[in-house]
């Protein structure tokens, strides 16, 4: 091969290297990058409008006003977005963070209805599975004796059969 096609080659795999490398280290710096906003939609405002610190539709909320100067205390002590949400809820109880935390009695009431609608589903399934089962073995049954030979019709079978016999002529 050519001197300078190698090269261009070689150049041309060092820059796409080189952009991954740099494309991956900024995604991890956005990881670990505390956002205000974020912070703001992780918590509750406690006015009991229901909405997050962020979405508080209130011009001077009495709540919202406080913990944002609070989140702003916080970020600049240097704290992570996590030692941020703990230190909230310590201060106000759980009840100030927009998603419950996923643990204890939280991740029970989490996993319970999920977990009682697929036993619900496999008990629904193996019932009809059996009444099917059964819905079949009867209908074998009532083939095989249902199958009336002459000697086994009614009087009434044989007087209406000759009727309509009769009757078409």
């Amino acid at each position: 091969m050519n001197d300078a096609l190698v090269y261009r080659w070689r150049t041309l795999l060092f820059a796409a290297l080189f952009a991954a490398g740099l494309a991956s280290a900024v995604a991890a710096d956005e990881k670990t990058a505390v956002s205000f906003q974020d912070i703001e939609e992780s918590l509750t405002c406690q006015c009991g409008c229901g909405l997050t610190v962020h979405s508080c539709n209130h011009l001077q909320c009495g709540s919202a006003l406080p913990l944002r100067d609070e989140i702003r205390e916080q970020m600049a002590l240097g704290k992570d977005k996590t030692a941020i949400l703990a230190h909230f809820s310590e201060k106000y109880g759980e009840k100030i963070l927009s998603a419950p935390i996923a643990s204890g009695f939280n991740l029970l009431a989490l996993i319970t209805p999920f977990a009682l609608l697929g036993i619900g589903a496999v008990f629904v399934g193996i019932t009809l599975s059996r009444w099917r089962a059964a819905s079949r073995s009867s209908e074998k049954s009532a083939a095989a004796s249902s199958a009336p030979g002459p000697s086994q019709r009614s009087p009434y079978d044989q007087e209406l059969e000759r009727d309509l016999k009769n009757f078409d002529g």
